[in-house]
């Protein structure tokens, strides 16, 4: 993935998105979604992606729905009402700052 450090601090709001589009989704799911989206260009690691989904189920912001596939149990992930309200936020505020960031880069860019 290119400029890793981009995408850091954006994985919760990526996660909330994604959830919020598609209502319930479990941790492979969300990898393989991000992956298709951006044509590959971002991978989400297991070891980025689920102590993300952790943090935001301890706020309150997702629940876990427990399910037995194919003798396996599949772990669920979904917005709760304050993931909903929550994720809105997230997304204005991102809005904001690619908003900011282009204003601040885009005279630059248009010299270079």
């Amino acid at each position: 993935m290119k400029n890793s450090q981009l995408y850091k601090g954006s994985l919760t709001t990526i996660v909330m998105t994604l959830l919020g589009e598609n209502g319930r989704m479990y941790g492979y799911e969300i990898t393989q979604k991000v992956k298709e989206i951006t044509k590959g260009e971002l991978k989400i690691t297991e070891g980025a992606l689920y102590p993300a989904l952790h943090k935001l189920e301890a706020e309150g912001v997702l629940e876990v729905e427990i399910e037995n596939v194919d003798n396996r149990l599949r772990k669920y992930y979904k917005l709760t009402e304050k993931g909903t309200t929550e994720t809105v936020n997230r997304l204005a505020e991102l809005e904001d700052f690619i908003r900011n960031m282009q204003a601040l880069v885009q005279p630059k860019l248009d010299t270079i």
